[in-house]
């Protein structure tokens, strides 16, 4: 895709997909929610997908997203997407709505010290055990999500993972299948601090597969703004 491409066309293109997706499986459009992932365009091209209709931006690396909070501040519900390391949490924390990469009590201390206000989190879960990914083995994460309980400016709204990349759209699928049956242990915990409604995953290439299994929030980046770098 170039970069010259609207974003409006874009987006238009991925909301019908995800429509016919959506048909194919016995799913409401409505339930999905697209984070336009901005990581490597401007601005401008941030502003650009605001324009167009979309709700939700998120950022991978904290300089990127106080850059653009700067020009969209509230204009935008702020996502923060990548890996966070605990001393930049209190650049970002006041910033934010979500964050999508929870996966260590370290973490969860530092963002209950930073802020008063509720932080809606994604507990990562490394799915596919890549060494390359971040994120909690998933035989952790049930007792990870115990530990958080006296964090009391966290909410545990939901579960993030990100898919192997691969071409084997079956190993793809496992993989979120995988989150959405650890969704559901969670679920059955009933804890009040972690209702656990959510599913952040699928990316520009695999959204389709993940919005099959359950995603609620997908992240795209280069299908939708593109990349000028």
């Amino acid at each position: 895709m170039s970069i010259l491409d609207s974003v409006e066309n874009n987006l238009e293109t991925i909301q019908k997909n995800i429509r016919d997706v959506c048909e194919n499986v016995g799913r409401s459009p409505e339930e999905i929610n697209i984070i336009a992932v901005t990581k490597y365009v401007s601005a401008d091209r941030a502003k650009e997908a605001v324009k167009a209709g979309v709700h939700h931006l998120g950022e991978n690396r904290d300089d990127g997203l106080l850059e653009k909070w700067e020009v969209l501040s509230n204009k935008a519900t702020w996502h923060f997407i990548g890996t966070l390391q605990s001393k930049k949490v209190k650049k970002i924390i006041d910033k934010v709505e979500y964050i999508h990469s929870l996966d260590r009590e370290s973490l969860a201390e530092e963002i209950h010290k930073r802020t008063e206000k509720t932080v809606k989190c994604f507990i990562q879960v490394n799915v596919s055990g890549e060494d390359s990914k971040h994120g909690l083995p998933k035989e952790e994460a049930l007792a990870f999500v115990r530990k958080l309980e006296k964090y009391t400016s966290i909410q545990v709204v939901g579960l993030m993972t990100m898919a192997p990349y691969t071409d084997d759209e079956a190993e793809i699928r496992n993989c979120f299948r995988e989150l959405k049956t650890l969704q559901g242990h969670i679920q059955e915990m009933n804890l009040p601090y972690a209702p656990c409604k959510e599913l952040s995953m699928g990316m520009s290439n695999d959204y389709r597969i993940a919005i099959e299994e359950g995603a609620t929030f997908i992240r795209i980046g280069s299908a939708l703004v593109g990349n000028e770098q």
